[in-house]
């Protein structure tokens, strides 16, 4: 029977959802209602936004969400891909709209604070923040897409939760519907350089794991670099952790001036 409660993802960018891919099917499955949202535009030097859009779109129809259940925020809020950091405001306030829209919630998903793109601790903290004033963090989840902890140079894991996060409360995936993620992950044309560094990866997880994995979050982690030593976005010079402590701690001042800490 399908339940009233939704199940909703929140991404930064088209193909995020790699990280949740059974968790989306599993919720389909019960007949539960999904709904997910990205919060850039997606857009590359080599893909448009709509040809992003369109990728994610067709994956998710094969998980069994609705494009109907399908928001694509950041282009509407005019974020760049990798300028989430510098939005805050405008994000921050379409999530909390977005989840008050919602008459019950059964469990909030998002990319974990782990440093490895600042998009994705960007989204982290704005979700985690405006979670916690409603009531919603012992339902929400943060799944790992990828991060460098502990690694030389350029190199980086993947779905590899930080032990920082808290336990792992693990899903195991059937080899059928393995598979069918595999597939998945090469249905993002546009995005083939990228996937021709992650999908080795994601072919290890899940011949050697087979399973996915979720981690409670903490309002407290925030404050805290996502782990010690240089950050794969650092390393990449995309970003700093000083500036988005800064941002963060700005956009906490202005959004939520009752929050301390």
């Amino acid at each position: 029977m399908p339940t009233d409660a939704a199940a909703l993802f929140l991404f930064a960018h088209q193909d995020d959802e790699f990280g949740v891919f059974e968790r989306i099917a599993a919720c389909r499955r019960r007949g539960q209602r999904v709904a997910c949202a990205y919060l850039t535009d997606g857009q590359t030097a080599s893909a448009s936004a709509q040809q992003r859009n369109a990728e994610s779109l067709a994956v998710l129809a094969g998980l069994g969400v609705p494009a109907a259940e399908v928001a694509f925020a950041g282009q509407a809020l005019g974020i760049g891909d990798a300028r989430l950091p510098l939005h805050l405001d405008a994000a921050g306030r379409w999530i909390g709209g977005w989840l008050d829209g919602f008459p019950a919630i059964e469990a909030l998903h998002l990319p974990a604070w782990e440093g490895g793109h600042h998009d994705h601790d960007a989204l982290h903290a704005l979700a985690v923040s405006l979670a916690a004033r409603r009531g919603l963090l012992g339902r929400t989840w943060q799944f790992s897409l990828y991060q460098a902890k502990g690694l030389p140079g350029p190199l980086f894991r993947v779905l590899a939760p930080l032990p920082e996060n808290g336990a792992v409360s693990a899903i195991a995936i059937p080899w059928r519907a393995r598979l069918g993620h595999l597939r998945r992950c090469l249905a993002y044309p546009s995005q083939r350089g990228t996937w021709l560094g992650l999908f080795p990866f994601v072919l290890l997880h899940y011949l050697a794991r087979g399973g996915e994995q979720l981690q409670p979050v903490s309002p407290e982690r925030l404050l805290e670099r996502p782990h010690a030593g240089p950050l794969y976005y650092e390393k990449r010079r995309f970003f700093t952790w000083e500036r988005m402590a800064a941002a963060l701690a700005a956009w906490r001042a202005a959004a939520l001036p009752a929050t301390k800490g």
